[in-house]
């Protein structure tokens, strides 16, 4: 029975394996365990509690005021004695982190061959995103096994001399996930309204939610600053908007969130004034059922991330993505996905646009996914059934 050791330590990266996991232990053939790093702590155990994941070693690296090479070289010490002890006959990673391209290192210097999901997608910049771009670069080099979610990205690894035969296009694994999640959440409407009620005072009342995420280390500083900005001024020029924003935890975040967007909290109408205004809410980060639950509430997306660009258009929700350059152009392509970049007056434009022209947004909404149906995880572990 073949062996395989799947390792992740994110949030992203728990989302979009556990699907692979689940399927893979229902296939029956496969001896399965899976170790985690615990890159982010906290985010990671919601997300193996909400998929019921127990995993089968924990290198529980996270610690405060961590950096890259903090976390490579825990990653690498920490997976050196369990490669060792399992002997794997493969190990599986997912995307781009440093756990990522730490675990495929790993696994070379032990001679183990190593599956990549979500392989090849590119931007050609190192430094964007930082330093996902290279982590994922250099994982593909290292990988024996690449599981790519799109054509286009098939076709970027067969630029760099990837034999084909090594390579499957499979969807995404995000799908598959959010479409069992969004399942799950569209049963419980009603608790979940009372959950954001009671948790977090947020009521989901009819106007248009805006829901942000943000946390890319290239646009620290500056481009944080704007976006905050745009979204003060959207706040208070927009007719009929609240503004949902999970704010991430690292300092580099919260600290121009909370000094230009904390005094413009949850803008209410004075007595008497029936007219809806907009209004932001600054949230903690979410689980992934909550936030599954506010993207199917939400009217459009404002996003620096990776993932939510594959998701929400699953969804048929708009995103404009706040970079100038995204590793995911199938989205751009056909129509679901635009970059806006960071810039003050761009976001503000584009925003607007959407919130007042319909066919604009509608033509972004009921554009086609390019991101798969669903079915990725099944076809991964259908490759690994037939691997020699």
């Amino acid at each position: 029975m073949q062996k395989i050791l799947l390792i992740f330590g994110t949030r992203p990266e728990a989302i979009k394996m556990a699907p692979v996991v689940l399927r893979l232990k229902e296939a029956g053939c496969f001896h399965v365990k899976v170790a985690v790093t615990a890159q982010h702590r906290q985010m990671l155990d919601q997300v193996l509690e909400l998929f019921n994941l127990k995993p089968d070693f924990d290198l529980d690296i996270m610690a405060p005021n961590q950096d890259l090479f903090d976390i490579t070289s825990r990653v690498l010490l920490g997976l050196k004695e369990i490669l060792l002890q399992e002997k794997p006959d493969l190990i599986l990673v997912h995307g781009d982190t440093t756990t990522t391209f730490a675990a495929a290192l790993a696994a070379f210097y032990c001679h183990i061959p190593v599956g990549h999901v979500e392989a090849g997608l590119r931007t050609r910049d190192k430094h964007r995103p930082y330093p996902e771009e290279l982590n994922r670069h250099l994982t593909g080099t290292l990988a024996d096994y690449h599981f790519a979610p799109t054509p286009w990205a098939r076709d970027n690894l067969l630029a760099e001399a990837v034999p084909p035969e090594r390579i499957w296009v499979t969807g995404n694994t995000v799908i598959d996930a959010l479409h069992l999640m969004a399942r799950r959440v569209q049963q419980d409407n009603g608790y979940w309204a009372d959950y954001f009620s009671r948790e977090h005072g947020l009521s989901i009342d009819g106007r248009r939610l805006l829901l942000v995420t943000g946390h890319r280390r290239e646009n620290f500083g500056d481009g944080f600053q704007n976006i905050c900005l745009a979204l003060r001024d959207l706040a208070e020029q927009a007719d009929n908007l609240h503004i949902v924003y999970p704010v991430h935890l690292n300092p580099n975040v919260q600290r121009p969130v909370q000094e230009i967007l904390g005094p413009c909290l949850n803008t209410s109408s004075p007595p008497g004034d029936n007219t809806r205004r907009s209004s932001i809410s600054l949230l903690p980060p979410l689980d992934y059922a909550p936030f599954v639950y506010l993207l199917t509430c939400s009217h459009l997306v404002l996003t620096d991330s990776g993932g939510i660009q594959e998701e929400a258009p699953a969804l048929g929700k708009p995103v404009l993505v706040m970079r100038d350059v995204t590793e995911r152009p199938e989205g751009v392509w056909a129509g679901t996905v635009k970059l806006v970049g960071t810039g003050k007056q761009q976001i503000l434009q584009a925003v607007s646009e959407l919130l007042t022209d319909p066919r604009s947004y509608q033509k972004m909404a009921q554009a086609a996914n390019p991101y798969g149906d669903g079915k990725a995880a099944a076809r991964i572990v259908a490759v690994l059934g037939g691997l020699k």
